[in-house]
């Protein structure tokens, strides 16, 4: 059996852990590896190797500190088939989109701050009152807590602006899904990333994210996870006066106009509902589909969510894996129960099937409104929602009932229409006749329940750092 133990300092592996938790694969439901069960003295000796190797790294040039992270991308690059397979056995997701989507991802997250910490530069001022410029110096030691739908990807899309602004991080990964976030942690020191730069600590959210939370040494937290444990996280970060990035939870709409495209379009709207068991935060499980086409839009819908192929991770073909754990199985299960008892009609999927592991057959459902629960809370699986609307400014108040405020997407020719939704839906990301298309460049968050702060580009650089003005006299 597979062991995943901390990362701290130069030691990595079983010999720095006590006590060890099961992880299931999801395909079988069965434990195939441990990770150590941390606690908060690992948080405290993995705190104690980054303040050691801080002042190290923080001095070196940005340049030296890029192509660090550069070798750490070509390491993984030239593993991604490896990494593939241990990110689908481990979170259950197909093959295919670990090592075609998230993996390469992960590649492009340490590349792309590679060059952005070549590119981070001070502000200057002038003209207005003396000279002045901006410095941005690291934070010191900063804490990254990333989730398990998307390990490795989510990972690296905290750690590589923490590690390229120049801090040191202590990383806690999902116990759930561990695996890669190790397998990186043992790269970093296979080639040469300085020791205690990168450490990560295994355990429960309780035991190990709360210790890190509460940590005096510790800077900064990044959160990606459930709102709830991003309140709790708040609660406990904000008396003192640490910052915060927090991205949580979505309950994405998907507005579909008569004039759209959809047709041509229907495979990305099926994949934006379904795509990793629907276990991404942006994906779009309410579909708001304009009346005219309704009925069309249904069964082209339905029948093409029908045909998606359910099977084995490893499996060639497989579109749709089982869920990631019994926990989230179990919760998506009440959901569906919730569904019919509020008057959901299923139009497909809306059980488990009859085999090992943690699977469930992908769901559509129509006939509630928007004030139900379940147009309402997150479920985070493969169950999507059909509501109809009339006219645009139905769309909008059907889009803006919630609490969360994460993402949209906008389909339709009418690109005035586009403009007018874009500006008037409450959530951080707008897409227009696409879905998950990211520029690494550009904010990344939400608004309301879905989170504070923004991801992504310069917005990550600028919160692992602490800008200081210094203002010069000018004869």
């Amino acid at each position: 059996m597979q062991r995943f133990g901390h990362v701290i300092g130069p030691a990595s592996g079983a010999p720095t852990s006590r006590q060890w938790r099961p992880v299931f694969d999801p395909d079988t439901a069965e434990a195939y590896a441990e990770v150590a069960d941390g606690d908060a003295a690992s948080v405290a000796d993995a705190v104690d190797a980054a303040r050691q190797a801080a002042p190290g790294w923080a001095g070196l040039r940005n340049s030296e500190r890029a192509r660090h992270l550069e070798r750490l991308a070509d390491a993984l690059e030239a593993r991604i088939e490896a990494f593939a397979r241990a990110e689908a056995v481990d979170a259950g997701k197909p093959l295919a989109l670990a090592r075609d989507i998230e993996i390469p991802r992960a590649v492009s997250n340490l590349r792309f701050f590679a060059h952005a910490a070549t590119q981070f530069a001070s502000e200057s001022h002038h003209g207005e009152a003396g000279l002045n410029y901006t410095l941005r110096s690291p934070l010191g030691v900063v804490g990254c807590i990333s989730p398990w739908n998307l390990p490795l990807y989510l990972f690296t899309w905290k750690v590589a602006p923490a590690l390229a602004a120049g801090n040191a991080v202590v990383a806690k990964p999902s116990e759930v899904t561990p695996a890669t976030a190790t397998l990186l942690g043992e790269l970093a020191l296979e080639v040469g990333l300085p020791p205690g730069v990168l450490n990560i600590v295994h355990g429960l959210g309780p035991a190990v994210g709360e210790a890190l939370v509460a940590h005096p040494r510790v800077k900064a937290i990044s959160f990606t996870g459930s709102t709830a444990v991003g309140r709790r996280i708040a609660g406990i970060a904000s008396p003192l006066l640490k910052k915060l990035s927090l991205e949580l939870g979505g309950k994405n709409a998907t507005l579909v106009f008569a004039d759209s495209d959809w047709r041509a379009q229907l495979d990305t709207l099926v994949r934006s509902a379904f795509q990793n068991s629907g276990q991404i935060c942006l994906c779009g499980s309410r579909l708001l589909v304009e009346r005219a086409v309704y009925d069309e839009f249904r069964e082209a819908f339905v029948a093409s969510v029908r045909a998606l192929q359910l099977g084995a991770p490893l499996a060639p073909g497989t579109q749709v894996g089982p869920v990631v754990s019994q926990a989230h199985f179990d919760k998506i299960l009440r959901a569906l129960e919730r569904a019919r008892a509020e008057g959901g009609r299923v139009l497909c999927g809306g059980d488990a099937l009859d085999r090992p592991g943690w699977y469930l057959t992908p769901t559509v459902i129509e006939g509630l409104d928007a004030t139900c629960a379940t147009n309402r809370e997150e479920i985070f699986g493969p169950v999507a929602t059909l509501q109809a609307f009339d006219d645009e400014a139905q769309a909008l108040a059907l889009a803006n009932a919630g609490d969360y405020g994460l993402s949209a997407s906008v389909w339709t020719r009418d690109l005035a229409r586009a403009h007018r939704l874009a500006a008037a839906l409450d959530v951080g990301i707008v897409w227009i006749n696409t879905w998950l298309m990211r520029d690494l460049r550009t904010p990344f968050g939400g608004t309301g329940a879905s989170g504070l702060g923004r991801e992504g580009g310069m917005e990550a650089m600028r919160f692992f750092t602490e800008p200081k003005n210094v203002c010069i006299a000018l004869p």
